[in-house]
């Protein structure tokens, strides 16, 4: 079962925006969130399951070039992969407006995380527990910056599962750090793991007060 992307944005679409992609004339506030993850761990197809409007994608054919320099696990059905970012938006309330950054999973385009984790009030990590190594650098990078994170297991068909306290352990966990399971193909799972973050953050800004 492949995990399908969203689509890239093309030249007939760059005529104006659709009714549905317009900011309400309501929103008096925004939020920047980050997803985040390795290669192939399904962030462009969280923002796009998730977004109200069309996404915007960076994707790129994968090519022979890459082998050798990127993760490559997968790659017999992948066949894109995001160099700049991803990025959607979705409406919590009338006034409330969350703003989605898809990062690039390769290791090649890491240091355009650092502009992208700018300004972030938190973070989703996307992980596939085929390949939790790949998630390491990730998690150390976002407690370095100082960014809150949740976890996201995504939940590949042939992915094995495991206990959530297994993972926090396998992960090194701070245990009040929050471990879903989500699919990314569906809206109201990838929804229901951005209410987790929002939950989580607003409990650190009460535990700060």
């Amino acid at each position: 079962m492949d995990f399908k992307s969203s689509d890239t944005l093309t030249s007939g679409m760059l005529s104006g925006p659709r009714e549905q992609d317009v900011l309400p004339a309501t929103a008096a506030a925004a939020v920047k969130i980050v997803i985040v993850g390795g290669f192939g761990v399904g962030k462009t197809t969280m923002v796009g399951s998730v977004s109200e409007i069309r996404p915007l994608t960076t994707e790129e054919t994968m090519t022979e070039a890459g082998i050798g320099v990127d993760d490559d696990y997968g790659s017999e059905t992948k066949t894109a992969t995001t160099v700049a970012m991803d990025f959607g938006r979705i409406s919590i309330s009338e006034e409330l407006v969350l703003y989605l950054f898809g990062t690039p999973g390769q290791e090649r385009f890491w240091f355009l995380w650092n502009g992208l984790f700018e300004g972030a009030l938190g973070a989703v990590v996307l992980i596939d527990t085929r390949r939790l190594e790949v998630s390491f650098d990730v998690i150390g990078r976002l407690e370095e910056r100082g960014v809150p994170f949740i976890i996201a297991v995504n939940d590949f068909p042939d992915a094995p599962r495991h206990p959530v306290e297994a993972l926090r352990t396998a992960l090194d966990l701070e245990k009040e750090v929050p471990i879903v399971h989500c699919d990314a193909r569906r809206r109201t799972s990838s929804r229901d793991a951005l209410l987790t973050l929002m939950r989580y953050l607003h409990s650190l800004a009460m535990a700060r007060a």
